[in-house]
């Protein structure tokens, strides 16, 4: 009974941490349809608005990052069951999403704006094809065990996880971190740019270059000299570019 009430909480979080992820992508790409969005929300005086915002995003950093690493799962686990750690972690992602989401305060001004349509259309096409490069890495390795299906689906088998192995399918043959490049590609690509807009895209690519340097450490310590030479070879989230000698 316990094994399949915890196969229905990895299920729950996995549906939470979906959705969150579809009103990720409306929120980033600012659709009018959409409650909230990158640039629609709370009113504030730019500074004011700009401490908060900066505030949401290194909630998130700091929760993405921090529950990810082996240290915290030690322990973290002494207090939930291991099958549904990772589901929590998206859990948690989906709250800290939901924060992001309410409290984000637009910043009104131009970086950029781009009127000609055929440049409109390229531009979303990069937005469309970031997410897209974003969600095919998640299956190119195990999306369920990303996701932490897969390891409560195991507990409820009565299976043992197979042992890690290191693949480079795909994107990952380019770049070391496909996941951070669609993001990447994702928050720049936009047709106008506000100063609200360009403060997400600053703040989650600093993100991301943190949250790269702490996985690489862990990958590092699970692969050993097979993800050093892999290191060496292939760039970190954009092709070519920080390849570590």
């Amino acid at each position: 009974m316990a094994r399949a009430f915890m196969m229905v909480v990895a299920l729950v979080c996995y549906a939470a941490f979906f959705a969150s992820f579809l009103y990720l992508v409306g929120w980033v790409g600012g659709f009018d349809f959409m409650p909230t969005h990158v640039d629609k929300g709370a009113a504030a005086a730019p500074i004011t608005a700009i401490i908060i915002d900066a505030a949401l995003i290194a909630l998130f950093g700091i929760q993405h990052s921090v529950m990810a690493r082996p240290g915290f799962k030690q322990g973290w686990t002494k207090i939930i069951p291991a099958p549904i750690e990772r589901s929590i972690y998206c859990l948690a992602t989906v709250a800290v999403l939901v924060i992001l989401f309410r409290f984000w305060h637009p910043i009104e001004g131009t970086v950029w704006m781009v009127d000609n349509e055929t440049g409109r259309l390229a531009i979303w096409a990069l937005f469309w094809m970031g997410w897209g490069i974003l969600f095919i890495s998640t299956w190119l390795l195990n999306h369920f065990e990303l996701f932490g299906l897969q390891q409560a689906w195991l507990n409820l088998t009565g299976k043992d996880a197979p042992p890690p192995k290191m693949r480079t399918p795909l994107f990952y043959k380019l770049v070391r971190h496909p996941l951070y490049t669609g993001f990447f590609i994702a928050f720049w690509a936009t047709p106008h740019m506000t100063y609200g807009h360009f403060l997400a895209a600053i703040g989650f690519t600093i993100y991301i270059l943190i949250g790269i340097a702490h996985e690489e450490k862990d990958l590092l310590a699970v692969f050993g000299e097979e993800y050093a030479d892999y290191r060496r070879r292939v760039g970190s989230f954009i092709p070519g570019i920080g390849k570590k000698g």
